[in-house]
C-alpha cells in the first residue's frame, strides 16, 4: 500500500495532461458537454451555499436512479443542500427531470472531476462538503484520499463487490485495505457484497439491502403513452431496451425472422446511450422517435430518447433487457427489476454480473428466462408471440416477485438517509 497509493497518484498527476485531450474528444463524440468540461477538473465559479452540504456520488443512470428515493428522504431537512455528480450525460440528463421536484437548489448536480490529485483538491476544497457518499462500487482513491486529509467522513452506498472484483482487488490486499478503510460506514447491497468487503478488509458495515429493489415504478407521460397506444393498436410488438452494441443486430435479425409469421410486428430498439440513435437508424433503415418518427405500422422503430422507459414497458409486453447477450466482463447487465415491476414478461442474456442477485431472484420466481445466445433469445420472442396465456404467466410471476423485493426493503432509504444524517452530526 505505501507504494501503490502514491503511485496511483503520481500516474493521474502525470496523467492530467491526457486526460484534457481525452475529455474534448469526448466533448466531440457527445459523450461530455463541452461548457461543463471545468467541472470535470473541479472548477466551479457557482458558489457553495450557505449551511450543511451532503456531496452524493453516483457514476450513471442506473446509480442515480435507486439514490432519488434516499434524497427524497434527505430534503426532509430544511437545511441541507445535496451536491449530486455523476460521471455522463445521460445521467445528467435524466437528472435535469427529476431534481427540480426536490425544490429550487435543494439538489445540485455537478460532474464529478476526474481522480487527479489537484482536480479532487480543487473541487474539494470549493464545495467543502460536510459529509460524502459514493454509490455501488465508485472507489476513486485520490478523491477518498483527499476527503480523509480533510476530514470529511465518508459512506459506500449499496456496495457491490462481484467476485471478479474482489479477484482483481485481492492483487493488491493493501492497497484495497487502504482505499476501504477511507468509509467510515459501508451499506453493502447483499449478504455476499458484505463478505467479499470484509475479506478486503472493510468494517462498519450495516445490514445488507439493495436500493434497487426499493425503487418506484418507472414513470411515463401519460398524454405521451395514450398517443403511442393509439398508433400502435393491437399489433404484436415486443422491446430490446438498453441495449449495447452487437446487441441492435441481433434484435433486428429476430424481428426479420419473425415478422412473416407476425404481420405488423413491431421490434423497439432502445439503446442504452441514446446518442447512438442515429447511426443506428441509418444502419437498420429504421425511424428513430429523437427524430419525430412515430412507430412504423411494423418494422423497427429505434426509441432513442432520455427517461423514457417507463413509457416503453408499458407499451411492449415482452421485453429483453440488454447488456447481456455480448460479454461484458464484470459490467455486464441492466436492472430487470424495472420491466419486472410494470408486468413484463423479460429475457435477459447470460451476462449479468451487475445484477447477478436480482437475475436470480427472478429467474427462480419464473418471472425471467435467461437466454444463452441469439437463437434462443428469437425462440423466447416467438413463444411469448404465440402464447398470450404464457406470457400472462410470467407478467404476474414478474409483478409478485417485484413487489416481494420491494416489501424486503421499503425502509431502506429511509434506513441509509438516517445514517448519512449521522455523519452531518457535528
Amino acid at each position: 500500500m505505501r507504494l501503490i497509493a502514491p503511485l496511483w497518484a503520481g500516474a493521474a498527476s502525470l496523467a492530467a495532461p491526457g486526460l484534457r485531450l481525452m475529455l474534448r474528444r469526448r466533448a466531440a463524440r457527445g459523450k461530455e458537454i463541452a461548457a461543463r468540461l471545468p467541472e470535470r477538473e473541479g472548477i466551479d465559479p457557482t458558489p457553495r451555499p450557505p449551511g450543511r452540504l451532503l456531496w452524493l456520488h453516483a457514476a450513471s443512470v442506473g446509480e442515480s436512479q435507486s439514490i432519488l428515493p434516499v434524497i427524497a428522504e434527505l430534503v426532509r431537512d430544511p437545511g441541507l443542500t445535496i451536491l449530486l455528480t455523476t460521471g455522463t450525460v445521460t445521467s445528467a440528463r435524466l437528472l435535469a427531470n427529476h431534481l427540480p421536484s426536490f425544490g429550487e437548489n435543494r439538489v445540485l448536480h455537478r460532474f464529478v472531476p476526474l481522480d487527479v490529485p489537484a482536480w479532487a483538491a480543487r473541487f474539494l476544497d470549493h464545495w467543502q462538503p460536510d459529509a460524502a457518499a459514493f454509490v455501488e462500487s465508485e472507489l476513486w482513491p485520490n478523491l477518498l484520499a483527499a476527503c480523509s486529509t480533510r476530514h470529511i467522513p465518508a459512506m459506500l452506498v449499496n456496495a457491490r463487490m462481484s467476485a471478479r472484483s474482489l479477484r482483481a482487488w485481492q492483487r493488491a490486499p493493501g492497497f484495497a485495505h487502504h482505499v476501504l478503510g477511507s468509509f467510515a460506514r459501508i451499506h453493502p447491497q447483499s449478504a455476499a457484497d458484505a463478505d467479499r468487503l470484509r475479506r478486503l478488509g472493510a468494517t462498519a458495515i450495516d445490514p445488507p439491502g439493495n436500493l434497487k429493489l426499493a425503487a418506484a415504478p418507472l414513470a411515463a407521460d401519460p398524454a405521451a403513452l395514450a398517443e403511442l397506444h393509439g398508433i400502435i393498436g393491437p399489433r404484436p410488438v415486443w422491446l430490446a431496451a438498453s441495449t449495447h452494441p452487437g446487441e441492435e443486430a441481433a434484435a433486428a435479425a429476430i424481428h426479420h425472422a419473425l415478422a412473416p409469421a407476425h404481420p405488423g410486428l413491431l421490434t423497439i430498439i432502445a439503446p442504452r446511450h441514446p446518442e447512438r440513435g442515429a447511426a443506428l437508424a441509418t444502419a437498420l433503415a429504421a425511424p428513430r422517435r429523437a427524430a419525430g418518427d412515430p412507430p412504423p405500422l411494423g418494422g423497427i422503430w429505434i426509441a432513442d430518447t432520455m427517461g423514457e422507459l417507463g413509457l416503453l414497458y408499458r407499451l411492449a409486453p415482452i421485453v429483453f433487457v440488454g447488456r447481456s447477450l455480448v460479454d461484458q466482463g464484470a459490467r455486464g447487465g441492466q436492472n430487470p427489476l424495472e420491466p419486472a415491476r410494470l408486468g413484463c414478461a423479460i429475457a435477459t442474456g447470460p451476462h449479468t454480473a451487475n445484477f447477478a442477485d436480482t437475475v436470480e431472484r427472478l429467474s427462480k420466481a419464473g418471472a425471467l428466462t435467461i437466454v444463452p445466445d441469439q437463437a434462443a433469445l428469437m425462440a423466447w420472442v416467438a413463444a411469448m408471440l404465440a402464447d398470450p396465456a404464457a406470457r400472462n404467466t410470467a407478467a404476474q410471476a414478474a409483478i409478485a416477485a417485484a413487489i416481494a423485493a420491494a416489501n424486503g426493503d421499503a425502509a431502506l432509504p429511509a434506513r441509509v438517509a438516517a445514517a448519512l444524517r449521522a455523519m452531518l452530526s457535528p
